[in-house]
């Protein structure tokens, strides 16, 4: 079992950055190695996957990033960063992080996830 906490989340101004931190402890079936991704849900909108890293570090995005986040995990301390750039209010949402039963990542669907953090705010205006 995987326990995820995530910090970082805050308000800021368009343009601006932040940089999300998730804390995993625990293991999955398949040991210490198993994807971890970002998700985010604004209100009145459906989870949408962000990116997702396996344990060697191969990263996948959605493609509404476009260059302004960035996902990188450090297995040394097993904690995972999101980092925001450039943010518009649009990206307004709760960002949870999640992991997966599995060394594959994906973000086609949030199911694929087993573990769940409880989310952290991002506010932009």
């Amino acid at each position: 079992h995987v326990q995820l906490v995530e910090s970082g989340g805050g308000s800021v101004q368009a343009g601006g950055s932040l940089r999300l931190s998730c804390a995993a402890s625990g293991s999955t079936s398949s040991g210490s190695e198993y994807c971890m991704g970002w998700f985010r849900q604004a209100p009145g909108k459906e989870r949408e996957g962000i990116a997702a890293v396996d344990e060697l570090g191969v990263t996948m995005y959605a493609d509404f990033v476009k260059g302004r986040f960035a996902v990188s995990r450090d297995n040394t301390r097993n904690t995972l960063y999101l980092q925001l750039n450039n943010l518009k209010p649009e990206d307004t949402a709760t960002y949870v992080c999640a992991a997966r039963d599995t060394t594959w990542c994906s973000l086609a669907s949030s199911r694929l996830y087993a573990y769940w953090g409880q989310g952290t705010q991002v506010t932009v205006s």
